[in-house]
Formats: C-alpha cells, structure tokens, sequence
C-alpha cells in the first residue's frame, strides 16, 4: 500500500487499501505512527481506521452525525457523538498530540475559536478545507453569476454544509492572525495531482487548488504559562 508516491514537491497521490478520500491520505502521512489524536468529524471513521490498525494510533472520533457514529462503532472505532463549536472544551489541555479537521472547518459556526480549542488539547493541528479561491470556482461565478459548481464543490448552495467558505488565501490569512505556524502544506488538484504550497507562492496554490490540506503548530507560548502544562 502507498499513500504518496513520485517527487517531494509534486506528486501523485498513490492508491490505498483503506480506499482514503485524497486529502485524508496527506493527513495520514503528516501522523506519526503510534500518536495520540482526535479527528473531530471524522464522518464514516475510514481515516481513523486507517491510523488505528495501520499505523498504531491511539485515535478517537468525534461526530455530530449519528449515522456517522453508527458507521464507526461498526467498525469497532471509540466515537462520541459531538460538535466541534461545543465539545472540544471538554478536553483538557494536551490530550493529544494531533487533533484532525477535513472538510469541517467550513462547517462550523466559530473557526476560530474551534482551531484555538484545537491547539489547546494537542499541539499540532491538521486541517484540510476546500478552496474558493480555485480559478474554476471564479469562473463559475464571474459566468454564472451563481454560487460556485466545480467537481470540488458540487453541492448547490442551499445543501452544502459549508457556511463559512473561504479561500486558502483567507485561511493563511486567519492562521496569521492566529499566530500559528504553517508546516508541511500541500494542494490538491483532479484529485491526485498534489503540490507542496511553498511561501511566497500561496496565490499560485490559491488559484490551482481545488483542496488544500495544511499542518498547524500551537503558537510559542511564554516560559510562566507553560509551567502548568504537564511534561509530554
């Protein structure tokens, strides 16, 4: 089984046993084998499975849906039914090492207070969104002066579960905001075509990224604070 083949800065996603959408295989390689995590949304559980009994993760879910719920115990994952906006504060500081959001952050009602709950229990984050800034969802707007319709975004807007659309771009911009350090980042295009999204080049990703799937460390904390937390 391959996750990623071909050149570090642009490859192809390669196939996987686990049958992993795209972007949940660039999470997948962006875990140590053997952490601590949370994938809050985790849908059917395919990518928590996936950590659980091939990489030896100590992995749990979170899902607001019950029919997702249903779809994890069948697989025999830990999930609680749950929603980002209110049960991450259950967690105390540091129960994890990796807390994962894929195509739920524009699903949310406060991203940015959910990211900060986020790198409040673990001190990495990975998070993969869908990108409005794409040129084909510019496209379909500036043509037909309708909500964007791309393979990427193919629900009509009165479906979708995306209430707070955003581009990479404006992403970046709340990530700075944040203080948060940007990692290991990449963009995904045609659903295997991947690209490293390097510094000084976030608009070129933002036009020809469908997705985009970027890593996120706890910003540096002062020496007082960090006195509390305990050792890891």
């Amino acid at each position: 089984m391959s996750l990623l083949s071909g050149a570090q800065d642009r490859f192809i996603l390669g196939d996987n046993a686990f049958g992993l959408r795209p972007d949940l295989s660039l999470v997948a390689s962006m875990i140590e084998p053997e952490s601590r995590l949370l994938d809050v949304g985790c849908g059917d559980g395919a990518l928590l499975e996936f950590l659980v009994k091939a990489r030896g993760c100590d992995g749990r879910g979170m899902e607001l849906s019950q029919a997702g719920v249903n779809a994890c115990v069948a697989r025999g994952l830990p999930v609680v039914q749950g929603d980002a906006d209110r049960h991450l504060v259950d967690y105390p500081d540091d129960t994890f090492d990796y807390v994962v959001l894929s195509h739920t952050l524009q699903a949310v009602y406060n991203p940015r207070a959910v990211l900060r709950e986020m790198l409040r229990i673990a001190d990495t984050a990975i998070v993969s969104i869908l990108n409005y800034g794409h040129w084909k969802a510019r496209w379909s707007v500036m043509t037909r002066g309708r909500m964007p319709h791309t393979r990427a975004l193919s629900q009509p807007w009165f479906e979708t579960a995306n209430i707070r659309p955003c581009t990479l771009r404006d992403f970046l911009d709340l990530a700075r905001i944040e203080r948060l350090d940007v990692g290991r980042a990449y963009g995904i295009a045609k659903e295997r075509e991947v690209t490293t999204i390097k510094r000084g080049f976030e608009g070129q990703s933002n036009l020809f990224a469908e997705q985009a799937v970027l890593k996120l460390l706890r910003p540096e904390e002062p020496k007082k604070k960090r006195r509390g937390r305990r050792s890891r």
